[in-house]
């Protein structure tokens, strides 16, 4: 491993806890203190279980892609060199961002505490705006043509089923 790459590595693990860690863990707890509501169906609750696992790990393999293919962070201080189109970002462009907000949302049918579903809701509305007014037009200045083709051929927020080629296959 390259001296970049482990301090991409380091980067992203202290913005992990940082941000996905504080909103998707943190804040939660502090809404809830992990207390169950009146109870969800079992059905429901672990539908709940699923939901927030899948987010953790998509979570985790969306900040691997940014380290690994990107050569950089998540973060805008210690942005990527190489634009992430790989992965789940071959399905959609903002994995990350559904990650966080999924575990959100399974955290809320897990507990059965709907204080979490309109939590998960704000913060998903303020990630569609940062996405929109800042990160976009960031990625846009920084990977040009490149980038343009990845927006137009990937969504932002509906995953694709078949992914993507930056080559033209998908």
């Amino acid at each position: 491993m390259n001296r970049r790459t482990v301090s991409s590595a380091i980067g992203s693990v202290i913005f992990f806890v940082v941000a996905p860690c504080v909103v998707a863990g943190l804040v939660p707890w502090l809404l809830t203190d992990w207390e169950t509501g009146q109870l969800l169906p079992v059905w429901a609750r672990f539908v709940g279980g699923v939901v927030a696992g899948i987010g953790a790990v998509a979570l985790v393999h969306s900040f691997i892609r940014f380290v690994v293919e990107g050569i950089g962070t998540p973060a805008p201080v210690a942005p990527t060199e190489k634009l992430v189109v790989g992965g789940l970002y071959r399905h959609v462009r903002n994995p990350m961002y559904l990650a966080v907000a999924a575990t959100i949302i399974g955290q809320g049918l897990l507990l059965s505490r709907p204080v979490l579903f309109g939590y998960g809701l704000l913060v998903g509305l303020a990630m569609a705006i940062f996405v929109k007014l800042y990160e976009e037009p960031v990625l846009l200045d920084q990977f040009g043509s490149e980038y343009e083709e990845y927006r137009r051929s990937v969504p932002g927020w509906l995953p694709r089923l078949r992914p993507w080629s930056p080559d033209g296959g998908s």
